[in-house]
């Protein structure tokens, strides 16, 4: 029989090797040609047991499904020139100044990121920012990194708006509209001071005079089918939530509008469906979480429990946001939500959000905290455009403890107006 210490050593070094190679990702492989290696060990050789798989695979399962549809929704919108049109309204809203073009990056990756997640912001608008920076000949730093914050940053609002809310919407014991009113303050907080600091940091930038002819007169094409559906999904949402519903089922009839209407016009194939679903992703998060299950199993649960607060007081939300958000960093918000959500659920909704406060904020303060950040870094590569950690990580110390404060402020006084 394996001894207990050799178990948890074993958890731990399975976890930071699927960690590790989510970061370097070697041979360009996916994450879950790592992940589900790593968590076939901790399965055979005891550090979790079949029950605990089971637990983790049935509370996983409506979570990964949800992804799944919310994945194919965002793409088939992106198909349908949703973003394509994002883009040319950021055009014309900025006039041909980089300031203004600030404005509306922010405004639309701060909506993009609640309604179709985080992932639609990186992967779909990212490429629409650096093009429209450039038709203005303007510097895309400023408009590029916000992309980057945003989508950790404005994903507070909804349980839709990151697969982080997903895994902890349950726990809350919420409804979608509470949850979304209790996170409203803080999520407004934190993006008016990621703005401000923005608009200081990257001043040089945003003086620059744009080079490029003004474009501003361009016509605007709505993709109406597009925006209709997301709009009738999110009510969805709200609805199969009050009702008792999981809103994955809302996710896929939303998903499954557009997809008819694609295959229908031949603008998309199957073989496309499925890649936009990103089914090794998705296995991926369901490794993952079995791993991180076989630490926590092993004692990490209990280490996390000794720490963590569990009053609903402003001090206690402050500490159990500082405590996410560090986590987050030391071993990416995934697992970081995974471990603190269970130990979190006890003490009511209000240390759960702030957990992800902390989670959701945080990874703006390394290229490791979120798995979102890791994707737009090899997009921005991709573009050609170099990014630079020392000013990445300043741009993090100079937002996140400041929006990390302003949102858990925000937090604690929307749970004394509206309770929970």
């Amino acid at each position: 029989m394996i001894s207990t210490v050799l178990l948890e050593s074993l958890s731990v070094a399975a976890l930071a090797v699927v960690l590790v190679c989510a970061v370097v990702r070697p041979f360009r492989w996916p994450e879950a040609a790592f992940a589900v290696p790593a968590a076939g060990v901790v399965v055979v050789t005891g550090a979790i047991t079949t029950d605990a798989v089971r637990e983790e695979a049935e509370r996983l399962g409506p979570v990964i499904g949800f992804l799944a549809a919310v994945l194919v929704l965002a793409k088939l919108c992106d198909e349908e020139g949703l973003f394509h049109a994002c883009g040319t309204w950021m055009a014309r809203w900025s006039r041909h100044r980089p300031r203004r073009l600030l404005g509306a990056v922010f405004a639309l990756a701060s909506l993009i990121t609640a309604v179709l997640s985080l992932d639609a912001t990186v992967v779909l608008l990212t490429p629409v920012v650096f093009a429209t920076a450039t038709r203005m000949g303007a510097r895309p730093a400023p408009h590029v990194y916000a992309g980057a914050h945003l989508s950790n940053t404005a994903s507070l609002l909804l349980p839709v708006s990151n697969l982080t809310n997903l895994l902890a919407f349950t726990a809350t014991g919420l409804t979608f509209t509470r949850f979304a009113l209790l996170m409203l303050l803080p999520w407004l907080a934190a993006i008016a001071v990621e703005f401000v600091v923005f608009r200081r940091f990257f001043a040089a930038d945003l003086t620059a005079g744009p080079t490029a002819p003004d474009t501003a007169d361009d016509p605007v094409e709505v993709p109406l089918f597009a925006l209709v559906t997301v709009g009738a999904t999110l009510a969805g949402f709200a609805v199969a939530s009050a009702v008792g519903i999981d809103p994955a089922w809302a996710a896929a009839a939303g998903a499954g509008v557009m997809a008819v209407r694609a295959l229908t016009r031949r603008r998309t194939s199957v073989v496309r469906l499925l890649r936009a679903v990103d089914l090794p992703f998705l296995a991926f998060v369901l490794a993952l979480g079995v791993v991180v299950r076989a630490v926590l199993d092993q004692g990490l649960g209990d280490a996390l429990d000794a720490v963590l607060p569990d009053g609903t007081g402003l001090l206690s939300l402050l500490a159990v946001a500082a405590l996410a958000a560090l986590l987050a960093n030391l071993i990416n918000n995934l697992p970081a939500v995974l471990a603190l959500v269970p130990l979190a659920a006890p003490s009511g909704p209000g240390v759960v959000l702030a957990v992800l406060l902390g989670v959701n904020i945080g990874p703006n303060l390394t290229y490791a905290g979120s798995l979102a950040t890791l994707l737009w870094r090899r997009i921005v590569h991709h573009h050609a455009h170099e990014v630079s950690l020392v000013r990445f990580t300043l741009l993090g110390l100079a937002t996140v403890p400041a929006a990390l404060v302003a949102s858990t402020v925000a937090l604690w006084l929307s749970l004394e107006l509206f309770g929970t």
